[in-house]
């Protein structure tokens, strides 16, 4: 199947996996929402991650994600612990 104008910007999709959720936001971020109770709002476009997978496993804490894509696993784990994943345009 022949492509004629390549625009190799369409399909670039950096991923993170669930486990590396909480190392973007920091630990400090995690001590004070075990504290509080309330969730953090992690907006992974703006960090330059558009899909999250659902490799690893999260702690007991909720965490609100806002990316592109989600898989069915990692969207299924975030939302196991309380959490929630909003998607954004």
């Amino acid at each position: 199947m022949r492509h004629y104008h390549v625009k190799r910007n369409q399909s670039h999709c950096p991923v993170a996996n669930v486990d590396k959720l909480w190392a973007i936001l920091g630990a400090e971020v995690l001590e004070q929402a075990k504290a509080s109770g309330k969730a953090p709002v992690l907006d992974c476009t703006s960090n330059g991650i558009f899909k999250v997978l659902g490799k690893g496993r999260l702690p007991k804490v909720p965490l609100v994600v806002k990316a592109r894509f989600f898989s069915k696993l990692a969207e299924k784990k975030i939302k196991e612990t309380g959490g929630a994943c909003i998607l954004t345009a």
